[in-house]
């Protein structure tokens, strides 16, 4: 018998698909393994087929983990080498399809790398970025509680003038309207603040709160109470109750791909507390506000989809 590996095909519009013609021809299935690995179906143009509805970036295995442990997904790979964790959850309303992967790094690049990656080959309709940040805000931010954001404040842009002099000049952004609707009612339905059980088995009789607050984001890691930058966060908002290294990047990313389609995905920012963005800072609380993320996360898809 000849095996035939391959059809050359000259022309617009052929398609093949497990054809066998002759006495004794038979079709040889494909290696299931080697099809395991594609996470998103393909349009006809080459463009990811819609119908992802949530993708999510982290940037710390522990924030990842929790997510994947959460809302039950499982692990895929794509050519080149990129891994993805994706999985169905459903909702009252509807069976909403999740795709999760972690940047390589920390800060706003990194996370742009990421999302870039997503959009590439799974096109969801809304971004979260899911996973811990430092509380600059003693009431709201304390260590276990989380805050959802659909305002971010980026800090880096300055101009540096003689003499020392200064001069932050913050951007600000919103999430669009449906996203900012949608967590209005689960703060509607659950107060303000929320209050829920500790999700981690040590924690579990401690209930953690969830608040509505804007983001500041930068580049610079910051454990000191001194901070200028935590200083010039409250002056610029008073509603400003945490800082992180990528949700900067998440909303210019945002912005710069808003020309590629009329509806562009939305965005929100949901952020355990793991320190106070001070002397104290550290590792220690990674697990427990990594873990109240992915369970905000999980109760907010009703909302967002």
């Amino acid at each position: 018998m000849n095996t035939n590996r391959g059809i050359v095909s000259r022309g617009d519009h052929n398609n093949f698909n497990n054809n066998a013609i002759g006495k004794h021809a038979r079709v040889s299935p494909a290696d299931p393994s080697r099809h395991s690995a594609r996470p998103a179906e393909v349009g006809p143009d080459g463009e990811p087929a819609a119908g992802w509805d949530i993708g999510v970036v982290t940037i710390l295995s522990e924030e990842l983990r929790s997510v994947v442990d959460e809302l039950k997904l499982e692990r895929h790979k794509v050519g080149g080498g990129l891994y993805f964790y994706q999985g169905e959850h459903t909702t009252p309303e509807a069976t909403v399809r999740i795709v999760a992967t972690q940047s390589q790094s920390q800060g706003q690049r990194s996370a742009m790398a990421a999302l870039e990656n997503l959009r590439r080959h799974y096109n969801p309709r809304l971004w979260a970025l899911v996973g811990v940040g430092g509380g600059i805000h003693d009431q709201h931010a304390r260590i276990g509680n989380v805050i959802v954001s659909t305002e971010i404040v980026y800090y880096e842009n300055r101009k540096i003038n003689p003499l020392g002099d200064v001069r932050r000049r913050g951007e600000h952004r919103q999430a669009p309207a449906p996203v900012v609707h949608a967590v209005n009612a689960f703060f509607t339905e659950h107060g303000t603040p929320a209050r829920i059980h500790g999700q981690l088995p040590t924690h579990a009789s401690e209930a953690f709160e969830v608040y509505p607050g804007l983001i500041g984001s930068g580049e610079a890691v910051i454990a000191d109470r001194e901070s200028d930058i935590r200083e010039w966060l409250k002056t610029y908002h008073e509603k400003v109750l945490a800082v992180d290294m990528e949700a900067g990047g998440l909303s210019q990313y945002w912005q710069e791909n808003s020309v590629h389609d009329a509806t562009n995905p939305g965005w929100i920012v949901i952020r355990g507390v793991s320190d106070n963005a001070d002397q104290e800072k550290g590792h220690g609380f990674h697990e427990l506000a990594a873990r109240n993320a992915a369970y905000i996360l999980r109760e907010l898809l009703t909302y967002l989809c």
